[in-house]
């Protein structure tokens, strides 16, 4: 599909030098769970920290900016994402002990892998990282958790590239967490973290990390293309149990369903566009408020433009867009 509607960018050389890799018109629906959407106006994966510093400070201050990790959390809407997406590769995938109980992680490091490190060094405490689909990076942003703990119990301090290129270190109490929410500034990416555990028995650790593991593959859809938990758990109640009670377990749109084994994830089929995935999500919310009167609020992100007429694009960013 064409470059998505948004800032005109339309050579590579009114964008900054860089020595990482530079993509335009880059098809975003591989790189996410969903498997749909649309394109990146430009995909920039950093050689390096440094890199990333350099290119945000040269970069339009204009110019939107959003960072992705594993896609797992993430509906692409398929007009495409406007601007520059950030994905940090295997340069920002590292983790290293720092102590007895600390590791500091890149943020393109894998929950698998941080969780994993931390076994083999006796840092208990991590394991709950095993079972969240995503990186450092949106762990950090989200407050990202499951089976009773999140981030926030963890984090000692991470480091991130703002807007602006600056290169800022911020402690746990700058961040602001709150459930599945930070106060992150929008355009900054999480480069690395540090997490702090305290002492366990390796064999211990492995155990634990195969209980939450045989407890997610039994209850949820891991096999699907699917985005995780959909919406965020009310107060006082699940989501799932909400969704389910309203009637919408199997509801579908196109190739778009609402799972039977697990009512708070969306699944695609096969052939679901964005719009029947984001569509079938705002259906459930519909129903579970007429039913309930409790509000659904999402847990998925949302990014970039509905796909439209060529009339409608020219008109800009609209209402769609998550930077």
């Amino acid at each position: 599909m064409g470059r998505p509607v948004g800032l005109e960018v339309n050579a590579a050389a009114t964008l900054p030098r860089v020595r990482g890799k530079l993509t335009p018109d880059a098809p975003l629906a591989p790189l996410v769970w969903f498997k749909s959407g649309g394109a990146a106006e430009w995909l920039f994966e950093p050689a390096d920290v440094a890199d990333l510093c350099d290119f945000l400070a040269a970069l339009d201050p204009a110019v939107p900016v959003m960072g992705l990790g594993l896609g797992s959390n993430l509906i692409v809407r398929d007009g495409g994402v406007p601007g520059v997406v950030v994905r940090l590769g295997k340069a920002f995938a590292t983790v290293e002990q720092v102590d007895a109980t600390t590791l500091r992680c890149g943020g393109g490091a894998s929950g698998i892998l941080v969780s994993s490190k931390a076994r083999d060094a006796g840092i208990a405490g991590i394991e709950f990282l095993r079972s969240i689909p995503g990186t450092v990076g949106g762990f950090v942003r989200m407050n990202g958790g499951a089976y009773g703990r999140e981030t926030c119990d963890i984090l000692v301090e991470c480091e991130v590239v703002l807007r602006s290129g600056e290169l800022r270190t911020l402690a746990l109490a700058d961040l602001g967490y709150t459930y599945r929410h930070s106060a992150l500034p929008d355009g900054a990416i999480v480069v690395s973290a540090t997490f702090r555990g305290h002492p366990g028995d390796p064999a211990a650790i492995q155990a634990e990390m195969d209980r939450i593991a045989a407890a997610r593959e039994e209850s949820q859809p891991l096999r699907s293309r699917t985005g995780g938990s959909t919406f965020k758990n009310p107060p006082g109640t699940k989501a799932w149990q909400e969704v389910d009670a309203a009637g919408c377990r199997g509801l579908r749109r196109g190739d778009a369903q609402v799972s039977e084994k697990h009512c708070n994830f969306l699944l695609n089929l096969g052939s679901a566009t964005s719009a029947d995935i984001e569509g079938l999500g705002e259906e459930v919310r519909a129903k579970v408020k007429a039913r309930s009167g409790v509000e659904l609020e999402w847990e998925i992100q949302r990014v970039g433009v509905a796909a439209a007429s060529p009339s409608r694009l020219r008109e800009g960013l609209g209402e769609g867009v998550s930077p």
